[in-house]
């Protein structure tokens, strides 16, 4: 009696379970709501400030910039520049600029900015920037809009705090944070000269304050509207309980308690069920029934299966979770579009090969492949994303059935590379030729559609034997493939993203 009346009664567990289960579900659910919706915007002004930033890089002349660079760097000019910043002469520069005779290039550049600037309404600054090494903390700006005097250029400024210790030669993510001009969401991209050396940076920034205003109000709206829909779940919630299980619970007690299956029921006939409990209450006594029940049937089984019927029941199970298994990890290791390998396996396949790089094992010979598809964005805006997955689709066809013998993997949204081994490896050149054939003859033949036009740029790189690591080989196949890109880019004058 004492342990019984120390009981902890199912209806207050239901009751606490429900109630924490509602409150969970409804503000779980909406934050996760609100976080997939801010990451979402967030992703689209990134992509925004990255795209205009990268394609107002394709207007501005890298030769000029590159001339105007080493002028303003040099100690006279930054001299001058002082001197004209201090006097708030903008003409001391011109007059300097002129002289060198970079002004007329100046202004055809700076115009080319004011331009896009004003086109593009949602960008607030576009402005072009010479990034220092890594561990430099300034940064020097070599042309500005037209609302900063012409003495800015030139001008050093403290590198931002999120981008300290960033190398101007790797890609930079976009960045969406909160400093003296308030939010901003800004993006880097390269400039390069004719020789392909590294020359600026195109900086932009879109104005964050409004929408982060607005992130803060949706907030404070999810809160409440979760808040008040708990309450009201939870209040339907436990009146369903009450009417449902608690009651009907004490019936069912009674009926399990006479319970008894016959030797021609199966455990899903005589509803066995197999609980831990140890709960101190009504389901307690169900259980200690349902466990008398169980004993008997597991008796009564063991008289009826032989040996073997349970060895092929094992073995049944065994091999079908085996199959499961298997179609588990590889759709875990596959490309959803493409069906090769997704970046996870890449992933796995190179740390595999890193460690025989490490082990330095005798004859060790491979190559890396990477390959870049060309013309994807062009295909998505004018002709939809399912002709894109298409295009992808058979960029992808083509390298497979070209390189047979070797894995390929997706490992974004337009990049592959191949692992090449074997024979692929001992006839890679002659396979990239083929390769690289295969998609001018496609990409120049203008009687089929665009989306079947597949084209791509790649680069390939050999394992050296002083290579310490696998990721120097991708380095140096992945220069390659920027270098054949720019090649198809100045050959055709095309968006090849």
């Amino acid at each position: 009696m004492q342990n019984k009346d120390r009981r902890f009664l199912i209806g207050v567990k239901m009751y606490i379970f429900i109630a924490i289960a509602v409150f969970s579900a409804a503000f779980g659910a909406s934050l996760v709501s609100y976080s997939l919706y801010a990451n979402k915007i967030d992703a689209y002004y990134k992509n925004l400030s990255f795209h205009s930033a990268e394609n107002f890089s394709a207007f501005v002349d890298g030769d000029y910039l590159k001339e105007l660079r080493a002028v303003v760097e040099s100690e006279e000019y930054q001299t001058l520049r002082d001197a004209a910043e201090e006097a708030d002469d903008e003409s001391m520069v011109v007059d300097y600029l002129k002289e060198k005779g970079l002004w007329e290039g100046y202004e055809k550049n700076r115009g080319l900015l004011v331009r896009y600037l004003r086109n593009m309404k949602d960008l607030k600054y576009l402005y072009i920037v010479v990034w220092g090494d890594a561990d430099d903390v300034y940064d020097m700006y070599l042309l500005d809009d037209e609302e900063e005097p012409v003495y800015e250029t030139g001008y050093y400024e403290e590198r931002e705090p999120e981008l300290m210790g960033k190398d101007a030669t790797d890609f930079i993510e976009p960045t969406i944070n909160h400093g003296d001009w308030g939010w901003l969401c800004s993006s880097y991209v390269p400039v390069y000269d004719s020789n392909g050396s590294l020359v600026c940076q195109i900086g932009c920034d879109i104005a964050m304050d409004e929408i982060m205003n607005e992130r803060r109000i949706i907030l404070i709206y999810v809160v409440i509207c979760a808040s008040a829909f708990t309450i009201l779940v939870l209040a339907a919630a436990m009146q369903l309980v009450n009417r449902t299980v608690i009651n009907p619970l004490k019936l069912l007690t009674e009926g399990l308690k006479k319970f008894s299956p016959s030797e021609t029921k199966s455990y899903e006939e005589a509803g066995v069920i197999d609980l831990n409990i140890k709960s101190r209450d009504e389901i307690q006594d169900i259980y200690e029934e349902v466990q008398m029940m169980q004993k008997r049937i597991i008796d009564h089984l063991r008289d009826l299966l032989t040996v073997q019927q349970q060895k092929e029941l094992a073995e049944s199970e065994v091999k079908e979770k085996e199959k499961e298994l298997g179609e588990m990890s590889r759709d875990a290791l596959s490309d959803s579009l493409t069906g090769v390998g997704n970046k996870l396996a890449y992933t796995r396949t190179i740390e595999k090969l890193n460690n025989r790089v490490r082990a330095k094992e005798p004859g060790l010979s491979f190559a890396i492949l990477m390959i870049d598809v060309n013309c994807l964005k062009v295909i998505n805006d004018n002709y939809g994303h399912t002709s894109g997955d298409t295009y992808l689709r058979g960029c992808c066809h083509t390298i497979c059935e070209v390189f047979k013998h070797s894995p390929v993997f997706r490992i974004g949204g337009d990049e592959f590379i191949a692992v090449l081994q074997g024979s692929d490896y001992d006839r890679r050149f002659e396979k990239l030729e083929e390769l690289n054939s295969q998609f001018e003859r496609l990409f120049n033949d203008k009687s089929i559609d665009p989306w079947f036009r597949y084209s791509a740029s790649s680069g390939i790189a050999d394992f050296a034997s002083d290579d310490s690591s696998v990721e120097l080989v991708f380095k140096r196949a992945d220069k390659a493939m920027y270098e054949s890109k720019q090649a198809f880019k100045k050959k055709y004058g095309l968006e090849t993203r």
